[in-house]
């Protein structure tokens, strides 16, 4: 990998402007990020464009740039057919197209390695990595960046929010893979901290009753959504919720303070017959930003991250770069504005599920948003539905939204590691159901997606019951 890196490295240093084109998502922000600060560090001409998808349309626009490489971040490898005539390079994790250990693909890679082919790419799955968790969009990036001047290294700072965001830390509760080389670089660099805390999400931002009332991941019984519930169990536990008028934040508390909100919390979940790793994502590791204040959203990566996916989801994702590369005004504002509306449709997106259900198939459970849940956001949706406990985490979990924009049906796609152990490929089943009813999809094995065309919903739903009941069975 360090070796393809340093080859992308080089074909881009050769270059004198290029165009970054990145995914919406945190990790597709983080990697346009690095690609862009590495690049202006080499005295390039640098334009970053965002894609929700790479689809047929935004290929055909591409093919018109007069720039003179194309460097995809976040993207790209699953369309090495439609984008072969480009002049490019590629820093991607999500699987290939086609299959990888086929030996036309093993061809196909051969090609791919020489510095005079068209394209360059550099991707985990082609080295035995697993891209969902050991190794980032972000992270493969960083790798080309480090390649282009030792001096960069301190945008691994960046492929770890990109990491987090992209929930690779999210099965062990800490990074793992490629990823924790990086990590370690980063916290050797000192601009990243590490320890072993509570995972919840607002750690630093949140005052304590709130840290526990917007908890969903993992949902907290008889706390999510609930502020008096909240406050009386802090209460119980003696925890004082105010220092000098002052709210409380999670990093204010002593040890012993922690440790009671902690077991009192698993106590509660266990209780109600939550599952075993539920309970244990209470705890993992928690990664800081020294050069931004204790208090701030961009002090933690969970938090920063999903500042980043606010950003995106509304299609601004330019205004998440800006912040990446360290604008704390006028762009930072408009971020948690952003932040703040996202937050708002996830409760409205979470009500309107709970009001028409989700309906369970053989293998599978399903919801339709219509056009009441944003495409942007369904993804997100689902997985908080599959990670709620009102539902059954034995079935994967499949969400529509309808995609005006891209005329379509958008499809979202979420599974568990346990269900993934099983034999679950999410990936390969939204590549190879969408395909049939004339739809594209792809990803990773717990969490994919497609566009369909409107009114095969059915007919979908079909062959993937039968294809993941394969899987499964």
């Amino acid at each position: 990998m360090k070796e393809k890196a340093a080859r992308i490295a080089k074909k881009l240093l050769s270059r004198e402007n290029v165009l970054v084109v990145s995914h919406i998502d945190a990790d597709g922000i983080t990697s346009a990020s690095i690609a862009y600060e590495s690049l202006k560090r080499a005295d390039k001409e640098v334009d970053v464009r965002f894609v929700k998808q790479l689809d047929e349309s935004e290929i055909k626009d591409l093919k018109d740039n007069d720039y003179d490489l194309v460097w995809f971040t976040d993207l790209g490898s699953g369309q090495l057919e439609d984008i072969e005539d480009f002049s490019c390079v590629i820093t991607d994790h999500h699987e290939p197209q086609g299959d990888v250990d086929s030996p036309e693909m093993k061809d196909r890679g051969n090609i791919l390695s020489y510095c005079d082919s068209n394209i360059l790419e550099l991707n985990p799955h082609r080295y035995g990595l697993d891209g969902a968790k050991e190794l980032s969009g972000s992270g493969t990036t960083y790798l080309v960046a480090r390649e282009m001047d030792r001096g960069n290294k301190d945008l691994s700072k960046l492929a770890i929010i990109g990491a987090v965001g992209d929930l690779q830390a999210s099965e062990k509760n800490r990074l793992v893979g490629k990823n924790r080389e990086i990590l370690e670089e980063a916290v050797k660099e000192g601009v990243v901290k590490k320890r072993t805390d509570a995972s919840l999400y607002g750690v630093e931002s949140r005052p304590l009753p709130k840290l526990l009332e917007f908890a969903s991941d993992p949902i907290l019984p008889g706390l999510t959504g609930d502020e008096s519930a909240c406050t009386n169990f802090l209460v119980e536990k003696d925890i004082p919720l105010k220092e000098n008028e002052e709210w409380r934040r999670w990093y204010d508390l002593t040890k012993e303070e922690k440790r009671r909100i902690l077991s009192g919390l698993a106590d509660r979940m266990l209780d109600r017959g939550f599952p075993i790793e539920h309970v244990e994502s209470l705890i993992g590791e928690v990664y800081t930003f020294p050069e931004d204040s204790r208090g701030s959203m961009l002090h933690e990566a969970k938090e920063f991250s999903t500042l980043l996916n606010s950003c995106g989801r509304y299609e601004k994702g330019d205004v998440g770069l800006q912040v990446c590369l360290g604008d704390r005004d006028e762009y930072l504002e408009k971020a948690e504005s952003l932040l703040k509306g996202h937050q708002k449709v996830l409760v409205d997106s979470l009500d309107y599920v709970e009001s028409i259900g989700v309906e369970e198939l053989e293998n599978v459970q399903f919801f339709h948003g219509q056009d009441e849940i944003p495409d942007t956001v369904v993804g997100t949706v689902a997985g908080m539905v599959l990670n709620s406990g009102d539902v059954d985490r034995r079935l994967p979990i499949i969400a529509f939204a309808e995609s005006e924009e891209r005329e379509g049906v958008k499809v979202s796609s979420r599974g568990t590691k346990r269900l993934v152990d099983n034999g679950l490929d999410l990936s390969s089943v939204m590549t190879e159901c969408s395909k049939k009813v004339g739809g594209e999809g792809g990803g990773h094995d717990i969490a994919a997606g497609a566009l369909i065309p409107y009114d095969k919903e059915d007919e979908f739903l079909e062959e993937v019951e039968k294809m993941i009941g394969s899987q499964l069975n």
